[in-house]
């Protein structure tokens, strides 16, 4: 499971000129599920993002996390992550996993971290408008293997 994390002062997703999740001051996660995964992935994610110290204590050091600050997080499903772009100049998304999978492994890691954390989401499988400001820039990108 890969996601981005990026730590915003404000994050929004739109689908059809409708708001379904905004938030202010916390972690826009775009998450990609892979072929494979499964709820132990999503939570070593959830329960890792949950704790991450990238949010400024009163030093301007990066020491505290978004539940320190009682941030929010906003999930988007974003199955482009997965791409392969190795051969070519189109990409293919062949490690994603099923839409079906994916959509429940979303779900479960959306509910698992909105446990921890105040949390918003996208609608999986919409065309999404995403819109963000990036607060730092701060931007990591984690992937569940590498917590195994």
């Amino acid at each position: 499971m890969i996601a981005v994390l990026q730590r915003v002062s404000r994050a929004s997703v739109t689908v059809d000129k409708d708001t379904c999740g905004s938030i202010e001051n916390g972690l826009l996660i775009l998450l990609g599920v892979k072929n494979g995964d499964t709820e132990k992935d999503a939570a070593l994610l959830a329960d890792k993002i949950s704790k991450l110290r990238i949010f400024s204590d009163e030093n301007g050091k990066m020491n505290l996390s978004v539940r320190d600050v009682e941030g929010k997080a906003l999930v988007i499903s974003n199955f482009t992550l997965l791409a392969n772009y190795k051969k070519g100049n189109r990409p293919d998304y062949m490690n994603g996993a099923k839409p079906d999978e994916a959509n429940r492994l979303y779900e479960y890691f959306c509910d698992y971290i909105s446990a921890l954390v105040p949390t918003e989401r996208g609608i999986f499988g919409a065309d999404m408008k995403v819109e963000l400001l990036n607060d730092g820039p701060v931007t990591i990108v984690m992937d569940s293997e590498v917590l195994k």
